[in-house]
């Protein structure tokens, strides 16, 4: 409530005479206005409250009551909640520290500064957890931590999801090194219910902090985050006053955590319910709706007789301006993408896009190498040139989905892996050679498609695949033609002669066995045509689905090493 606002009389000024004059001011029932703590704005309740908490006049988040939380996310009536009422303790009697938890009971009408249960989004089952951060600021106790492991056994035994919307200052300081046991408990409950391959989503509220961000928070298959909160290990103060220096504007909240490889999205509290039900409804079990296609599937190749074509003619527009790059393809194939980032290391690499979506109903991994399509937007993909944590991005997203049983499908794009000082500090070969290692065994079917520019090792690291096929006007090459000329020859202007030699285009390695099919473009690939490319691959990737969903995954992951193994 803001000082004096609601004083019976107030003076204003007579814009005529510049007179003070009194002025009675409307009577405002007490409790219908807040000052919003952000802005400063006054701010009308009954419109924050319809309004998902969110001020109206600056766009701000106000922190969320547990009940409330769940009122907007649940459906209504489906909410069993588990554990409400579970008996104190305090481990290290602790002075005064009994009073303080009944003090915040009573504030709060909570039991425990955690509400955890069972209930429905849009239909799709989860076990949920909400902290509330009036009570003791959410701090991580053991009852706190007894109620996340329980929560997280059922749903392991009951094969549902887990998530969790975090908010805390971290670990509970009255409870010593018992409170610091509660990171290693949660943790541990949550790579079983991993290793059984069910979903946990972890969402940061503002503020997410300490132990908690550095156990259960951060060990998300999917991290959400609400716009600008805060979030970090040690808080912004004690990193100011440790250091002595200060902090850059917008440090450790959701859009810093985004561009450094940690959240996966940031979610709009009003599109929060969605969000969660899409996400929830493309991971479950789901066979993929099929139709023969009647597709000659054995050969996309139209075998005509050569265009005439050269080699050099087909490196030219594999690199053309307006050529589809891997979102038109995805957007145009898939249905219900939803894109996540960051490697959780370092970073999100503009050059790498990768995702969820769902191919004639069934869930599906899809990645792909990502060009610009002006210069403002080359920049922001780096030309389609992947650092490190671009591969370690996509291996994430790949080994995510063979945790959950789903086709991955990646498009191939890319001159080559970046090169650049930083690359090589942050590890190129190792995040390449990574990627070949453990694609080689993953168990899921990976289809591998070059659309354009297929350049070395940084193509390569995107298509350990059962099946790699080709645009028709696209290569794939130990290097670039120039860079070919330039090491044997000492002379990048042979490039011509270099791509014919290198045997580098559709044709050619079909010929050589070394991709399985050749998509026909009956014009050079474009947006006015996509549609129907699209149509082929479609028709394609459904034959493709079909042939390997009915093996098991060591005979997929078999299948792919003998492809290599015969090369």
């Amino acid at each position: 409530m803001f000082k004096d606002m609601f004083k019976k009389t107030y003076t204003l000024i007579d814009t005529k005479y510049k007179k003070p004059v009194k002025s009675e001011e409307p009577s405002i029932p007490q409790g219908l206005w807040r000052k919003c703590n952000k802005c400063g704005q006054p701010i009308y309740v009954e419109d924050v409250k319809n309004n998902y908490y969110i001020c109206p006049k600056c766009n701000g988040y106000f922190r969320v009551h547990a009940y409330r939380r769940i009122e907007m996310i649940i459906d209504d009536g489906t909410f069993e909640e588990w554990d409400k009422e579970i008996e104190f303790s305090n481990p290290l009697n602790f002075p005064g520290y009994e009073k303080k938890v009944q003090a915040a009971k009573e504030k709060t009408r909570l039991n425990e500064a955690i509400v955890i249960g069972k209930g429905k989004i849009k239909g799709h089952e989860a076990v949920v957890g909400v902290c509330d951060a009036r009570f003791l600021m959410s701090s991580m106790g053991h009852i706190v931590g007894d109620k996340i492991t329980n929560a997280v056994e059922k749903a392991t035994e009951a094969k549902l999801p887990v998530i969790i919307f975090a908010c805390s200052g971290g670990a509970r300081m009255q409870e010593g090194l018992v409170s610091l046991m509660q990171m290693a408990k949660t943790s541990a409950a949550l790579k079983k219910h991993h290793e059984a391959g069910q979903l946990f989503i972890s969402v940061f509220t503002d503020p997410t902090t300490g132990g908690v961000t550095a156990s259960f928070a951060m060990l998300g298959d999917i991290i959400l985050a609400e716009p600008n909160a805060l979030i970090g290990f040690a808080g912004p103060r004690v990193i100011e006053q440790t250091i002595g220096q200060k902090l850059p504007e917008g440090f450790q909240r959701s859009e810093f955590l985004l561009e450094h490889g940690f959240v996966d999205k940031i979610v709009e509290r009003e599109e929060m319910k969605d969000t969660l039900a899409s996400i929830l409804s493309m991971h479950e079990k789901k066979e993929m709706s099929v139709e023969e296609t009647g597709a000659d599937v054995e050969n996309f190749w139209n075998d005509k007789k050569s265009s005439g074509k050269s080699a050099w003619d087909t490196v030219l527009l594999s690199r053309k301006g307006d050529r589809p790059v891997a979102t038109d393809y995805i957007n145009a194939i898939f249905d219900d993408f939803i894109e996540f980032h960051g490697d959780r290391y370092f970073k999100d690499d503009g050059a790498i896009v990768g995702g969820i979506a769902t191919f004639k109903g069934m869930p599906v991994t899809v990645i792909g190498q990502q060009k610009g399509k002006n210069t403002k937007d080359n920049i922001l993909r780096n030309f389609g040139m992947p650092s490190p944590e671009g591969y370690r991005k996509a291996l994430r997203l790949m080994k995510q989905a063979e945790t959950f049983g789903r086709p991955i499908i990646c498009f191939v794009d890319t001159p080559g892996a970046f090169c650049g000082i930083e690359a090589e500090e942050r590890g190129q070969g190792e995040a390449i050679a990574r990627n070949l290692f453990e694609m080689s065994d993953l168990k899921v079917p990976i289809l591998s498609i070059v659309i354009g520019e297929g350049g070395s090792g940084g193509a390569l690291a995107m298509a350990v695949a059962n099946e790699v096929w080709m645009m028709e006007n696209s290569i794939y090459s130990v290097l670039s033609p120039e860079g070919f000329a330039s090491i044997l020859w000492k002379d990048s202007k042979k490039a011509p002669e270099a791509a014919k030699v290198m045997k580098i285009t559709a044709r050619d390695l079909y010929e050589m066995k070394l991709v399985e099919h050749v998509i026909s473009e009956e014009e050079p690939a474009s947006q006015h045509n996509i549609d129907v490319i699209a149509e082929d691959i479609s028709n394609g990737l459904t034959e493709f689905i079909k042939k390997y969903s009915c093996m098991a995954g060591e005979e997929i992951a078999r299948l792919r090493y003998d492809r290599f193994r015969s090369m």
